[in-house]
């Protein structure tokens, strides 16, 4: 490492090649100390890993706690500094956006990939050759999960149920979670559509609306949209059945002109016909809104207490500020069209609902719009007593709806509990020989960091990892490929009869993106850091500025 600036010698001449105060590490200490800042990463989340995992408390800058065992959530609330952690951090989120589950088995294998790396680097194997040995152990580790993995037909709620239920094993609300099972199914079934010949299901359409109060058996599913904002007006109905909607991205108000512009009163009179003027204008585009059958209006701007006050009139439900998302919910809802300009309302803009109510929940009013005919977006409205456990319910609603949706997008399933980890081990340990070289080496060591995962669900469940592991291995040796770790019983049995089951492409691309993030450290040889002098000397500058006495007159 060297603190000062780096210098070459030139003929004699020094030649300054870095800012003083950079700092630089090389070779065996980069990759020592990259790996060690990843394992430290992931050893943080392990113990989160499984059914019996444990939760973790982080508290933020400004004193907000948040409570949790899911891997994306507690790595982003981490607040890392360094570059390595920051990689970690990245591999959770694009695990987490990709597929939605499966955050903490990713950082965990990196960190063990790179933990059997270092074993090797120690035996002299250049990290070229273990990046290698990694990539073709990834090939062969992606062709034996698709084998062992099982077709779904996606109209069988059963198993999708399941799925749902599996992704939220040891999770603070494991006590509801058949029932939110249930509402992440019905929920992903109604929103997911056919585009050629697949199918898509993208869970931005299904709206999590979170309010604290009740029980968590209080939650529920909305086939329609929940919009989080009241009625405009007291004078407008609560409740309209049979409605027909309409959204508007334009403002009921008179609007102003783009440039600066100044009118002229000189008495009393041409200030009511300026008034009366714009009154006119108001009632008018309430009444071409009424002419077309409308009973609810949702707008995505203002609207004028003077068109408020013609629309209660005409007993027309209205509300204001819809942000744009739930404008998009609300057209995919009701079938209704967003309408950019008032002139332009017909008949055919318009959406249906059963129901457009308003609510009380908790201490918010909300406007509810169910009943719609075929919706395809739709809302859960999420309660709990404390807010840490309405947080938490929301992050395992959206783990369940995204395995759900993952197998109905990839309709093939594997079981759980570390059986795909243990066949892949298997297989990777009879296929090493065939590599031969050191590369062999490198798949062996990718088959014991596979392996790792198993023996965390036995550690985090209080079993003794090597007599569970040389179980396991027995059953995967005679051919039982779905036997997996059943924490709660502390057995090896078949995990298909536990009904404990996750989507294929969970897994393949939680070893896709940990062995990318592990051979990306393994190939840094060299670290430089630029100098932070000038940064503290800014610094020190600004607090002597603040210091200095102000000047009195």
């Amino acid at each position: 490492m060297i603190d000062v600036a780096e210098v070459a010698q030139l003929g004699g001449t020094p030649v300054l090649l870095l800012k003083e105060g950079t700092t630089r590490k090389t070779g065996k200490e980069a990759t020592r100390l990259n790996i060690m800042v990843a394992r430290i990463i992931a050893e943080s989340i392990r113990t989160t890993l499984g059914p019996k995992g444990m939760d973790k408390m982080l508290i933020d800058s400004l004193g907000d706690v948040t409570v949790s065992n899911d891997g994306a959530t507690i790595l982003d609330e981490m607040d890392v500094q360094h570059p390595v952690a920051k990689l970690l951090v990245e591999v959770a989120k694009a695990q987490d956006d990709e597929v939605g589950d499966g955050t903490t088995t990713a950082v965990v294998l990196a960190g063990e990939l790179l933990k059997e790396a270092e074993n090797l680097l120690l035996k002299n194997i250049h990290p070229t050759v273990i990046v290698s040995g990694y990539k073709e152990a990834l090939e062969k580790a992606d062709e034996i999960l698709r084998n062992i993995a099982i077709k779904v037909d996606i109209d069988d709620v059963e198993t999708l149920k399941k799925v749902a239920a599996t992704a939220m094993h040891g999770k603070m609300v494991t006590g509801v979670k058949e029932y939110f099972a249930n509402i992440a199914v019905k929920a992903i079934k109604q929103i997911a559509e056919k585009r050629g010949e697949e199918w898509v299901a993208d869970i931005d359409y299904v709206q999590l609306i979170k309010r604290q109060g009740g029980s968590l058996f209080d939650t529920q599913l909305v086939y329609g949209v929940i919009i989080d904002k009241e009625v405009v007006h007291p004078g407008m109905p609560r409740r309209i059945e049979n409605a027909k909607i309409a959204l508007l991205n334009c403002p009921l108000e008179v609007e102003k002109t783009e440039i600066d512009a100044e009118i002229r009163i000189s008495d009393p009179s041409q200030m009511m016909a300026f008034i009366e003027e714009e009154e006119r204008l108001l009632k008018e585009m309430v009444e071409k809104i009424r002419a077309t059958g409308v009973n609810v209006v949702f707008v995505q701007k203002g609207i004028d207490d003077m068109a408020q006050h013609y629309l209660a009139k005409m007993g027309i439900l209205a509300v204001r500020r819809v942000k744009k998302s739930d404008m998009e919910k609300l057209a995919r809802a009701t079938g209704a069209r967003i309408v950019t300009k008032v002139e332009d309302l017909t008949e055919k803009d318009l959406g249906f609902a059963k129901l457009v109510e308003e609510r009380k929940v908790g201490d918010e009013k909300m406007v509810f719009v169910e009943g719609c005919k075929n919706p395809r977006a739709v809302s859960i409205l999420i309660r709990g007593g404390m807010e840490k456990v309405v947080d938490e319910a929301e992050r395992s609603l959206i783990d369940a709806l995204s395995v759900v949706a993952d197998v109905i997008e990839e309709p093939y399933i594997v079981p759980g509990g570390g059986a795909p980890e243990a066949e892949v081990a298997k297989a990777l340990r009879e296929y090493a020989p065939k590599a031969g070289g050191r590369r062999q080496l490198a798949i062996e060591a990718f088959a014991k960091a596979v392996e790792s995962i198993p023996r965390a669900l036995a550690e985090n469940a209080g079993l003794d990892p090597i007599d569970i592991i040389a179980e396991l291995r027995s059953a995967h040796d005679r051919g039982e490929k779905y036997t997996g770790i059943d924490v709660f019983e502390g057995k090896v049995v078949n995990m298909l009869d536990k009904d404990v089951l996750e989507p294929l492409i969970v897994k393949l691309h939680a070893l896709k993106t940990a062995t990318e993030a592990a051979t990306m450290i393994l190939r840094i040889d060299d670290i430089i850091a630029a100098s932070k002098l000038e940064e503290e000397e800014k610094k020190k500058e600004k607090e002597e500025e603040e210091e200095k006495p102000g000047t009195e007159f």
